[in-house]
């Protein structure tokens, strides 16, 4: 194996598949991609077995974060953080909801420096990624998706009917249906919709699946280690530009290893990963890299800083005759598996995260929707509660055992807060690689979220209130303990009190992590990191503000555009330079 290549790209999730894939296409250019975990397991495949790629240290990174002013309901106040640890990286380990935000969303980005990215420079790229396929449960804007591209992008089959019910119940509350990644988000009174999700034929669409597997992973250009754990970037030149030649990196036995670029190195590790790497390359707040005994090589304060993140409150409704039992679940996860493997359709070819409604609160930014409900009509137990989500369950429902029994049919509605105010921070604390850096939520930090989800679960209720048909969803059930002290009884229409302290108590992440690297503070709209040369960062790190929406398909679109600009830059031949997928 040879020791320098033309490109390095350090880590092989979401977008540094992209990236690696991409440049690899000119045959002229040597890539090596440097992953810390392994190829995913067959079951990353199966949609409804996402959750138990989380605690696995073979898939996950398994990290911790402080929830900030929330928590209060956790075990010990502390927040699980689940990130992918695989090649496909978190597109490996999420729910595969498809959003790419609103549209105004990038527009906001070019306005705050990150000139060519606003939505008409980034759309090429989404249109470039997509397979869709249409489907007669979703209403499409033909002028905003793709068809021919790497990854799929479906609907769930056959529909759960509840979920199409949910999507009734946001229209009546005067949400209208649409495309939510197309213009009908610019719609000022918001879009729901059951969701696009990132499968083909029923099954998870990663972008190791989509980029890498096959024909492309056995390129004789690209190199793919994998078990390699980047302990820190290569620098050369002392004083005020220092140049990125190479990375240091540990293998799966602990021995260490370096390779050494021609061109360039780009960090595609994620949002604490890559700022992590740079703060162990000395590049980072002179302060904090002292205090953890790190030759500071290059100050760049804001590494690290402007962590921002989906909060998520999740709202539990009895549903007899609406919900999916966990017994049914498990059933399809065991008799339903030939047919799904058959055919694609089934239970088992959804995480059953199925829909979502978009809209503005009225209380915060007025260029984007502020709010987000998405809807599962099951798939909750005690375990992804009390395990993957660290919450202390018995704080929650008077009886667990009963409320979430195997047979219990619920649904469940996501209050996520999307344009949240507060930012946290991922912070070295130790020169050893293997030590994770601390991360720190801050959520609830300005008072104007917490607010804006009070706001959100409140129009989750309206949407309850405005269920169709005579099978209805029964009253949401308040944590027993906060709703004595509030002096709320099922049915009531609850105080923001009450709304305010169950966020307090039980928000969780919703896996969005992101601008730790943004544009404008860390690197440049090109991506090259400011002050250092040949060095870039390319993924979620580096979105200057937090989209309205889950946001895997915009890391992967960011890998995408990464891909084009690293080619026009050094005149690679590749199909991202060609820039198909433009807006007619």
């Amino acid at each position: 194996m040879p020791d320098t290549y033309d490109f390095i790209v350090v880590g092989g999730g979401s977008a540094g598949a992209v990236i690696a894939a991409r440049l690899s296409e000119d045959p002229a250019c040597s890539v090596a991609l440097l992953e810390a975990g392994d190829r995913p397991p067959e079951r990353e495949l199966t949609p409804a077995a996402a959750a138990s790629l989380q605690l696995d240290p073979a898939t996950d990174w398994m990290g911790w974060a402080d929830p900030g002013k929330a928590g209060l309901g956790l075990k010990g106040r502390r927040l699980r953080m689940p990130r992918g640890r695989m090649l496909g990286g978190s597109s490996g380990l999420n729910y595969m909801v498809w959003v790419r935000g609103h549209p105004r969303d990038f527009d906001r980005w070019a306005e705050l420096g990150a000139e060519g990215w606003g939505y008409d420079g980034v759309l090429p790229a989404f249109r470039r990624i997509e397979d869709l396929v249409p489907s007669n449960e979703i209403a499409i804007d033909p002028n905003a998706h793709g068809t021919g591209g790497p990854v799929g992008v479906g609907v769930r089959s056959p529909m759960i009917p509840s979920t199409r019910r949910f999507v009734d119940a946001a229209e009546a509350a005067g949400i209208p249906r649409g495309d939510y990644n197309g213009d009908d988000r610019l719609n000022p009174a918001g879009v729901a919709s059951v969701h696009q999700l990132n499968t083909r034929d029923g099954r998870r669409s990663s972008t190791y699946r989509a980029y890498l597997e096959g024909e492309v992973q056995a390129r004789p250009n690209l190199t793919i280690i994998t078990g390699a754990l980047a302990t820190r970037v290569l620098l050369d030149g002392d004083g005020a530009a220092p140049s990125a030649v190479g990375v240091k990196y540990r293998d799966a036995a602990g021995v260490s290893h370096s390779v050494h670029c021609r061109r360039e190195v780009i960090l595609s590790a994620g949002a604490i990963g890559s700022p992590h790497l740079l703060m162990l390359s000395g590049i980072g707040p002179r302060r904090e890299l002292e205090a953890a005994e790190i030759a500071c090589r290059h100050e760049l304060p804001d590494v690290g800083k402007h962590l921002k993140d989906h909060t998520l409150v999740a709202m539990t409704f009895p549903a007899p005759g609406l919900g999916v039992s966990i017994a049914e679940l498990r059933l399809a996860m065991g008799l339903g598996q030939d047919a799904w493997r058959a055919t694609g359709s089934g239970l088992v070819s959804s995480g059953l995260n199925e829909a979502s409604a978009f809209f503005s609160t009225g209380l915060c930014a007025d260029y984007s929707h502020d709010g987000q409900i998405s809807f599962m009509p099951g798939g909750i137990d005690g375990d992804l509660l009390s395990s993957k989500q660290n919450i202390d369950v018995s704080r929650l429902f008077t009886d667990i055992d009963e409320v979430i029994a195997p047979e219990s049919e619920n649904i469940y509605l996501m209050a996520q807060l999307e344009l949240p105010r507060s930012e946290g921070e991922v912070v070295v604390h130790s020169s050893d690689p293997a030590v994770p850096p601390t991360v720190g939520m801050n959520y609830y930090a300005d008072p104007m979220d917490l607010k804006v989800m009070v706001a959100v679960m409140r129009r989750g209720l309206e949407i309850i209130d405005r269920w169709p048909g005579p099978t209805r969803p029964g009253p949401w059930l308040a944590p027993p303990d906060l709703a004595r002290k509030h002096g709320h009884a099922p049915g009531e229409r609850p105080s923001d009190a009450l709304l305010e302290n169950v966020a307090l108590h039980f928000t969780t992440t919703t896996y969005h992590l992101c601008c730790t690297c943004r544009i404008g503070s860390v690197v440049d709209p090109r991506l090259r990191v400011l002050g250092v040369a040949n060095l870039r960062v390319a993924d979620a790190s580096v979105m200057p503000e937090i989209p309205s929406g889950n946001i895997n398909a915009v890391v992967i679109m960011i890998g995408e555009k990464a891909a084009e600009i690293i080619a026009e830059d050094h005149g690679l031949r590749t199909r991202a330079a060609s820039r198909p997928g433009s807006r007619a």
